[in-house]
């Protein structure tokens, strides 16, 4: 099954690089020349990955990685800029890009990072085959999930109780002195 990218970057030669690279390896890849132009592509579109620069016409990069990320959590979108800085990497973290990279790529980088990043996203989905352990994990959720009201319901009829023992025990070394 063909790999759906769009590459976001206002220089056309980038968008052809990606195109050219991963054309070839089997993505279909899609190039926007700005956010604006990346939200139109976006909204009538189903991506597997996203490459965004960040400096652009419009919304800037980690704008509209921020505002694709509010609509699809799980889209890896990966930066990739000639003005990266520490802020703009943490700022990129914070926003959950998956990788955040500076320019100039090499052809070999560009497949790394698009063969990481499509594996790692699909690993969740390869996943959803029921093991022994997930079996356990759900019944041990199912259990904590059923039991917590009681819990609750213990620490609460409880709770008097301690608080006077305590109170009195307190009380009793005071009259009677530290043992």
């Amino acid at each position: 099954m063909e790999k759906r990218v769009l590459v976001v970057d206002d220089d056309q030669v980038v968008g052809k690089s990606f195109e050219r690279v991963l054309g070839d390896k089997g993505y279909k890849v899609d190039t926007a020349l700005s956010g604006r132009e990346a939200f139109e592509k976006y909204a009538g579109a189903d991506f597997d990955m996203v490459f965004m620069d960040l400096k652009m016409p419009g919304p800037d990069g980690l704008e509209v990685a921020k505002r694709i990320k509010e609509m699809n959590p799980w889209l890896p979108i990966v930066v990739v800029t000639g003005y990266g800085s520490q802020e703009a990497e943490e700022k990129a973290k914070a926003i959950g890009v998956a990788e955040f990279l500076h320019k100039p790529l090499t052809p070999s980088e560009i497949e790394a990072v698009a063969a990481r990043v499509t594996e790692h996203a699909a690993a969740p989905a390869t996943e959803s085959v029921a093991t022994p352990a997930k079996h356990e994990s759900v019944a041990r959720n199912v259990g904590l999930f059923f039991a917590a009201p009681f819990i609750g319901l213990a620490y609460i009829l409880a709770f008097p109780f301690i608080a006077v023992w305590m109170m009195g025990r307190y009380g009793w070394r005071a009259i009677v002195g530290k043992q």
